[in-house]
C-alpha cells in the first residue's frame, strides 16, 4: 500500500490512502476541533460545519480537514492564525443562536467542550428565533433551540440505523431537522433506536430520563460501566451511566457487534431493574394457599398467596423438599430449567447442579423451543451446531437472504448491518408469508403460503442442480451424499412447486440463479423456520443450498440462525442440554463422561434427560414430581399454556428463582430472588458466538 507523506503543522508525517487530513492530525495527537463529523465507526464527514478548518500552503481558501485528503507534498497548518481565526468564528456563530450556557439542555455537551478549547463560550452576533421544544416522545426530547443542523442526526438516522425518520426541510433561515413530515417526534415513524440522541453534539436531541421534571436540566452520572445489552442475541456493548447505584442512560460501545449501535431496548429498556414489583426478598407459599392451574397473577398484588422468609429459611425449605424427593421418588423424579438470559458461568453451575445434587439429567433450558431444530440440522449437515459466519458478513455479501426472521423487530441492530449492505447494492431477499419492514429495502420479497418452506427451497435446490449452477469442486472436497440428494430432488420443479408455496416458477428460477450465482451469498433465518413440525427439513434445505453452490466458509458467505435471547448459545455451548454434557460431550460417551465424573468427584447418569416438553408430560404422567426452575417462564413461553400451568401446579415441590413473581413463580413452594443482568458479572455468548464480559 503506497503512503501519502506530507507535511502537517512543519512535521513530515504519512498517510494512509483515503484516509483524511483530520484523520491524520487526530493519530498525531493533535485535536482539531469538528462538529458535524464524529470518529465512531459509519459516520461519515459531512464537511457542513466548518469548524475543522485548515489552512493549506498555496491555496486560496481554506480546506475542511474531515473531507480533504492530502497529496505528496502538501504542506498543511492547523495552528496558523488565519485557521485558528475561521475555527473561532465558526463557533463564535454557533455560540450565538445556542441557550445561554448556564441555562442549556446539555452544558457537558460536545458542543460546549469545543467552545471551552477554542475559548469562545459568548457571542458578539444577535441571537435568533427560538425553536420549541417537543416533549411528545416518552424516551427522548427535542430543543431545536440548541441545534446547529450539523447533519449527525440525520446520518445516524438514514445511513447508520436506515429507519429513514429525520430529514432537514425548509429553506435558508427555516431549514431546521423534521420527523418525517415535520410531525412531533412521538408521533412519527420513530423506531427510539436513539441512535439521533448518541450522536448529537449539542444536546438538541436527548434522553428524557436524563432530563429533571421540567425538562429543561440534564442529570450527569457519577459513574460509568461498560457491560453488554441484556436483551437478544445481538450481543451490544454499552456504556451504563449510573447515578445513585441507578441506571440513568445506555450508551452504545464500538464493540466488534454493535460498533456503537443500540436499539430502544438496549438503549431504553433498563428500567426493569428498578422495578417496585422486583423481588428482594425470598417468598415461602402459604399453608392454605391451594396451587390452581387457572390461578393468575393479579398485577396490583402479585405477592399474594407468599410469605416472606429469611434466605436461610427459603434455601433450607428448598433444599429438603428436593432431598425429599431425590430420595424418596428417585434422581429421575427431579428436574431444572435453567435460563438463557443468566451467564456462561450461571449456565455451567445450574446444569452442574442438577447433574451432581439432582443426579440425573433431566436439565434443559428454552433453546428447545426457538432453535433446536436449527441446532439438529447444523450438527447434521455441518458437525458444529451454531453459526459459520457473523451477521456483519451481510456487509461483505452480494445476496442475502432473510428467512423466517423479522430483524428489524427482533435483531434491529444486526438489521442494520442488513439494511446498510442493501444500500452498498447487495440484493437482499426476504422470504416471508407476511411482509415486514425490512422488506421495502428487498430486491425481490417471495411472500409464500405458511408451511411450505419445504417446497419452494426444495425447487431452488432443484434448480441450482438441474442447471448446473454448483460448485463441484466444493461438493467433491467438503460434502458427502450429494448423488442421492441430486436424485432426490429431481422430482421438485419449480412448476410443480409453485402452486403449492404460491410463488412463480420463474421467480423461484430467478432467485434461486443469484444466490448461485454470486460470489458470495449468506442466509439468515429466525424463529419461522424452527418451529414447524418440519422445523429440521427446512434448515436442512438451506443448508444444502449452501454447501452445493459452495456459499459458505467464505468472506460474505454462510449459514446463519439469528439467536433469540442474548445467552441461548452460551448456554447450550455450557452443558445446560439433557443430552450433552459442557462443549456438547455426549453423555453417553464413558470416556468423555470420566473426565467429568473425575473433575466433579461425582458419578454422572450415562442416559440422557428429559427435554422441556418431555418433562412437562413426564410431570402429568407422575414420573417427575419436584423442580427448580431458574430464570425461566414456562407458564408463559410452554406451547401449550394450560397443559404447562396444570403440570407445574401438580408439582410436590417447586423452586423459582427469578426477578419477579412470573406466572410460573406463582406456583412455586419458594420463590427465590434472583440478580438482574446489570447487578452481576459474567460472560455472554452472542448470535457471532463471540463471549464477551458483562459488568
Amino acid at each position: 500500500m503506497t503512503r501519502i507523506t506530507f507535511e502537517l503543522d512543519g512535521k513530515q508525517v504519512e498517510a494512509s490512502p483515503g484516509e483524511t487530513i483530520w484523520q491524520v492530525a487526530r493519530r498525531q495527537g493533535r485535536e482539531i476541533p469538528h462538529l458535524c463529523h464524529s470518529p465512531a465507526p459509519d459516520y461519515r464527514p459531512d464537511g457542513n460545519c466548518r469548524a475543522c478548518m485548515v489552512e493549506i500552503e498555496g491555496e486560496r481558501v481554506l480546506a475542511a480537514s474531515c473531507k480533504r485528503t492530502p497529496s505528496v507534498g502538501m504542506k498543511v497548518k492547523t495552528e496558523s492564525s488565519r485557521a485558528v481565526a475561521a475555527q473561532k468564528m465558526v463557533i463564535e456563530l454557533l455560540v450565538a443562536d445556542q441557550p445561554a450556557r448556564a441555562t442549556s439542555h446539555d452544558p457537558d455537551s460536545k458542543f460546549w467542550h469545543w467552545a471551552e478549547k477554542t475559548g469562545v463560550t459568548e457571542s458578539r452576533f444577535p441571537a435568533a428565533e427560538r425553536w420549541s421544544g417537543d416533549a411528545s416522545h416518552p424516551a427522548m426530547r427535542v430543543n431545536l433551540d440548541a441545534c446547529i443542523q450539523c447533519g449527525l442526526c440525520v446520518r445516524a438516522c438514514r445511513e447508520v440505523q436506515v429507519n429513514d425518520v429525520i430529514g432537514m426541510a425548509y429553506r435558508n433561515a427555516d431549514a431546521k431537522i423534521v420527523f418525517d413530515f415535520d410531525d412531533p417526534m412521538g408521533e412519527s415513524t420513530c423506531v427510539a433506536c436513539g441512535e439521533c440522541v448518541q450522536a448529537c453534539p449539542t444536546g438538541a436531541l436527548m434522553p428524557a430520563v436524563m432530563l429533571d421534571e421540567a425538562q429543561t436540566r440534564v442529570t450527569y452520572a457519577d459513574r460509568k460501566v461498560d457491560s453488554l445489552c441484556p436483551f437478544c442475541g445481538v450481543g451490544c456493548q454499552v456504556t451504563y451511566q449510573v447515578k445513585d447505584e441507578k441506571v440513568i442512560y445506555a450508551e452504545g460501545r464500538d464493540g466488534p457487534a454493535n460498533h456503537n449501535r443500540l436499539c430502544v431496548k438496549g438503549r431504553f429498556g433498563f428500567d426493569y431493574i428498578h422495578h417496585p414489583h422486583r423481588l428482594t426478598k425470598p417468598l415461602v407459599r402459604l399453608p392454605n394457599a391451594k396451587k390452581d392451574a387457572n390461578d393468575q397473577v393479579d398485577p396490583a398484588n402479585p405477592f399474594t398467596h407468599f410469605r416472606e422468609a429469611s434466605w436461610e429459611e427459603a434455601l433450607d425449605i428448598a433444599a429438603k423438599g428436593l432431598v425429599k424427593i431425590r430420595d424418596v421418588s428417585g434422581v429421575k423424579a427431579l428436574a431444572g430449567f435453567g435460563s438463557a438470559k443468566g451467564s456462561n458461568e450461571e449456565a455451567y453451575l445450574f446444569q452442574k447442579l442438577v447433574r451432581t445434587g439432582f443426579g440425573s439429567n433431566n436439565v434443559d433450558h428454552c433453546t428447545r423451543l426457538c432453535h433446536a431444530s436449527s441446532v439438529a440440522a447444523l450438527f447434521e449437515g455441518l458437525s458444529s451446531g451454531a453459526v459459520s459466519a457473523p451477521f456483519a458478513a451481510a456487509l461483505d455479501a452480494e445476496v442475502i437472504i432473510v428467512i423466517g426472521a423479522n430483524p428489524t423487530v427482533n435483531h434491529p441492530v444486526a438489521a442494520t448491518f442488513i439494511k446498510n449492505a442493501a444500500k452498498k447494492g447487495a440484493k437482499l431477499i426476504v422470504m416471508d408469508p407476511r411482509r415486514q419492514t425490512l422488506s421495502r429495502h428487498a430486491h425481490r420479497h417471495l411472500q409464500f403460503k405458511p408451511g411450505s418452506d419445504v417446497a419452494m427451497l426444495n425447487a431452488m435446490i432443484n434448480t441450482i442442480i438441474t442447471e448446473g449452477l454448483t460448485d463441484e469442486q466444493y461438493i467433491a472436497g467438503y460434502t458427502e451424499g450429494y448423488d442421492e440428494l441430486k436424485a432426490r430432488i429431481q422430482e421438485f420443479t419449480p412448476e410443480k412447486m409453485a402452486p403449492i408455496c404460491g410463488i412463480p416458477a420463474e421467480t423461484l428460477r430467478e432467485v434461486a440463479r443469484m444466490y448461485a450465482r454470486a460470489k458470495s451469498s449468506i442466509i439468515f433465518w429466525g424463529m419461522g423456520i424452527s418451529q414447524h413440525v418440519h422445523g429440521t427439513d427446512n434448515a436442512r434445505c438451506l443448508i444444502a443450498l449452501a454447501l452445493i453452490t459452495g456459499q459458505v466458509g467464505r468472506p460474505g458467505t454462510g449459514l446463519h440462525p439469528l439467536r433469540g435471547q442474548n445467552n441461548v448459545q452460551g448456554a447450550s455451548d455450557a452443558g445446560l442440554i439433557p443430552m450433552f454434557l459442557p462443549d456438547y460431550q455426549p453423555v453417553g460417551r464413558v470416556d468423555l463422561r470420566g473426565k467429568f465424573e473425575e473433575n466433579w468427584q461425582k458419578t454422572l447418569d450415562p442416559v440422557r434427560g428429559l427435554t422441556v416438553v418431555e418433562i412437562m408430560n413426564a410431570i402429568h404422567a407422575g414420573e417427575i414430581k419436584g423442580m427448580y426452575i431458574e430464570g425461566e417462564n414456562p407458564a408463559m413461553s410452554d406451547p401449550d399454556l394450560q397443559h404447562a400451568r396444570e403440570a407445574l401446579a401438580k408439582l410436590d415441590h417447586l423452586v423459582v428463582q427469578d426477578l419477579f413473581v412470573t406466572e410460573t413463580a406463582f406456583h412455586a413452594d419458594v420463590i427465590l430472588p434472583a440478580s438482574a443482568f446489570a447487578e452481576k458479572d459474567g460472560s455472554f455468548t452472542n448470535t457471532d458466538r463471540r463471549v464477551q464480559l458483562a459488568r
